[in-house]
Order: structure tokens, then sequence, then C-alpha cells
């Protein structure tokens, strides 16, 4: 499955370096390790950027730690 994703500057340029491997979000479209990520750029409006990951791990739910069971870490290369 695929997804598109807006993503903050500061976030986006992260990302696009390869220093943030990682996204947290809410996990309301049923994200799966094998997903693809489509993160568009986005402030006041897309900027017409965008990278491509993979979805290669993928935590969730667990309160004791403090990661909400709404909630999920996406691992992507």
């Amino acid at each position: 499955m695929t997804h598109e994703l807006k993503i903050l500057p500061q976030y986006f340029e992260a990302v696009e370096k390869g220093e943030k491997t990682f996204e947290l979000r809410l996990n309301d479209r049923g994200y799966q390790v094998g997903d693809m990520l489509y993160l568009r750029e986005y402030c006041n409006g897309y900027t017409g950027r965008t990278v491509a990951k993979k979805v290669t791990y993928m935590l969730e739910g667990i309160p004791e730690y403090g990661l909400n069971e709404k909630y999920c870490i996406l691992g992507f290369r």
C-alpha cells in the first residue's frame, strides 16, 4: 500500500539527508511493513518536494513505554 503524507520542512530535510529514518504517526491508515511512504514537504501548502521511503519496521501501541495504542513509529529506508 502507498501513503502520501505531509511533512514539515525541518523534518523533510532530515529525512532527505538520511538523518531521520522514522516517523511517529497516528495509525489511522493501517500502516504495515512493506508499505511505501511518499513524504511531501508542506509549508503553507505543498512545496513540490517529495521523498519516497519503504517501511521496514513498525512499533505500535506500547503504552507502558509511552507510545499510545493509537500511534505507531514507522522505521524506513
